[in-house]
């Protein structure tokens, strides 16, 4: 794409078409069921059935390079697939998008045996990762002061703290931990990562952290004299933080493509809502308010992709784009909030049931504004990144050359 636009490609749209079928028609009829029990269902039953239909109907982990097993899509097509698997959290593991970051982790930096032990049956979705960084105890908006510690004891690493928000923990093969393993080194430098399967002793699941009432597979885990070897790290020591930011840069483009997918999802809920109730001797869609309610959504879903899509081409183009990215992580999640809440709205006493989606997108999109880094930490970084563009006397362009 030489040129930013929101259409999409000719050549993705088949395939866009194809995907966002098997969400509807497949999925959505199953969605409440597979949420329902998490843990089994990712070894057996309706989601494992969901997954052998994908790879049989060609639509099975699209985003992955295709020299690793995958469907080889380049970024940019991939980011407008994204979209439409967004529209349900069962899809992205029913569809093995779930894997990609970690996969692409795996491969760049991992030691021969994990590449070996864990990257094939990875993309396959025969095993499940997890990454472990937050903790319950700092502010993990700031992770240089992350408290969880590696020590080498010889050809093993020892490990000793607290993680929680370990998503899917209680599921997973392995979790890749961020750990302090150079306590003199400057702060972005003493931070590692290191894989730790999660059946090592001393690796211990304390509960599943319930958010807003439920359990949805986000672990607290002490590691209590966790060893496993030397080889377990990923890239070099202290680098950490780098294979982080490669890790959650394209990451966020991700989150956010498939943030639009849920609000477009509640965006028809609620079209669809306003046209067919009728109150007070007309239908919804007659009232202004509501009118109102549709004419600030399409707005702020519009405005959003256009963010989205600018922010995707420019990391396609191998930027950063650490400013385009503050941007739509902000104003993405906010817009996906606003969006179902006023689905939900429209609804009324129905739209807090579990007879609609909506209650759980809900859920989700609340814990959106915090994820990936609070929305405060990317408004404070991304002001802070323009203003000094100002000083330098670059000025910020907003992608018009």
């Amino acid at each position: 794409m030489s040129m930013l636009s929101l259409s999409i490609p000719d050549h993705v749209r088949p395939l866009r078409d194809k995907v966002l079928q098997f969400v509807e028609q497949e999925i959505y009829p199953v969605e409440a069921e597979v949420l329902a029990d998490r843990v089994s269902s990712r070894r057996d039953g309706t989601l494992r059935g969901l997954m052998d239909k994908a790879k049989a109907e060609g639509l099975w982990a699209l985003g992955h390079p295709e020299e690793l097993g995958g469907g080889g899509l380049p970024f940019m097509d991939y980011v407008f697939i994204n979209e439409v698997v967004g529209r349900s959290e069962v899809a992205t593991v029913a569809l093995g998008t779930h894997s990609l970051q970690d996969s692409i982790m795996l491969h760049l930096y991992a030691s021969e045996e994990w590449r070996e032990k864990y990257l094939q049956p990875l993309i396959d979705g025969e095993v499940f990762p997890s990454f472990g960084m937050t903790e319950p105890d700092v502010a993990s908006s700031d992770p240089t002061q992350l408290q969880t510690r590696a020590e080498l004891d010889g050809d093993e690493w020892v490990i000793n703290g607290r993680k929680w928000f370990t998503s899917g923990a209680n599921s997973a093969a392995y979790t890749t931990a961020m750990v302090r393993t150079e306590p003199d080194a400057p702060d972005h430098q003493a931070f590692s990562m290191i894989v730790v399967p999660t059946d090592t002793p001393g690796y211990n699941i304390v509960r599943d952290v319930e958010v807003m009432g439920h359990a949805q597979g986000h672990c607290e885990v002490v590691y209590d004299n966790v060893r496993v070897p030397k080889s377990n790290l990923l890239g070099p020591r202290g680098q950490g933080f780098k294979i982080a930011q490669q890790r959650l840069g394209p990451g966020r483009i991700f989150h956010c493509m498939r943030w639009l997918g849920q609000a477009q999802r509640a965006f028809d809920l609620l079209c669809g809502r306003a046209n067919n109730r009728v109150a007070f001797g007309k239908t919804l869609a007659e009232h202004q308010q509501i009118q109102k309610f549709v004419f600030d959504s399409a707005c702020e879903i519009q405005a959003s992709r256009l963010l989205t899509l600018h922010a995707a081409q420019k990391i396609d183009q191998g930027t950063e784009a650490r400013v385009e990215i503050g941007l739509i992580k902000v104003y993405g999640a906010q817009m996906l909030h606003n969006v179902i809440d006023r689905a939900i709205q429209v609804h009324g006493a129905k739209g807090v049931t579990e007879d609609t989606p909506l209650e759980r997108m809900y859920r989700n999109a609340r814990y959106a504004r915090i994820y990936d880094g609070a929305d405060e930490v990317h408004i404070q970084n991304t002001g802070g990144r323009i203003l000094r563009r100002f000083a330098r006397g670059e000025g910020f362009d907003f992608g018009l050359r």
